[in-house]
C-alpha cells in the first residue's frame, strides 16, 4: 500500500487505531489517553499506536510497503479493517469517533482485518508508516512511545 497524506495536531500526537478496537472509549472523556496509564494499557493490549511526535504541527504520513533504513515497531489488532492514522486529538473518545468529515485530521485506511506489526520511523515532519503481518498481538511498554 502506498498513501501518502498530511496531518495537523495539536496535542504532539499520531494516533493509529481500528474502528472497532476504540469502540469501548467513545463514552469517555475525549482526552481519556492523556493519562499515561491509559494510552500505556491500551497500546499494550494492541488497541492503538499513540506515537508522541515531539511537537505540535504539520506532519506528512506516508504509508508504504517498506520502509528504508532504521524503524521501530509495535503490534496492532485490526478487527474490523477500518483504520484510522491521523492527530491525537480526533481518537475515539467524549462520544465521537474519527469519520471521514473535513473535521478530522487524517485518514481512514482499508487493511485486511487480522494482527499486524506497524513499522515506523520519522524524518523531520514526515512519519513513514508500514504495516506487516503478524501473529503477535499486544506489546509490552512500560512508558509512551516517542519517535
Amino acid at each position: 500500500m502506498n498513501k501518502k497524506f498530511s496531518i495537523s495536531t495539536d496535542t504532539a500526537t499520531l494516533s493509529i487505531f481500528d474502528l472497532v478496537s476504540l469502540r469501548h472509549r467513545i463514552n469517555d472523556d475525549a482526552d481519556w489517553w492523556s493519562i499515561p496509564e491509559d494510552e500505556i494499557a491500551e497500546v499494550n493490549q494492541g488497541n492503538v499506536i499513540f506515537l508522541n511526535l515531539g511537537i505540535d504541527g504539520e506532519y506528512k504520513i506516508n504509508i508504504c510497503d517498506e520502509i528504508d533504513g532504521q524503524y521501530d515497531s509495535l503490534y496492532l489488532n485490526i478487527p474490523s479493517g477500518k483504520v484510522f492514522i491521523g492527530a491525537g486529538e480526533d481518537t475515539s473518545g467524549g462520544d465521537l469517533e474519527p469519520d471521514n468529515s473535513e473535521y478530522i485530521s487524517g485518514a481512514i485506511v482499508d487493511l485486511a482485518p487480522g494482527s499486524y506489526e506497524l513499522r515506523f520511523n520519522k524524518e523531520l515532519n514526515c512519519i513513514n508508516i508500514s504495516f506487516e503481518p503478524s501473529k503477535i498481538k499486544v506489546n509490552h511498554i512500560t512508558d509512551i512511545v516517542r519517535v
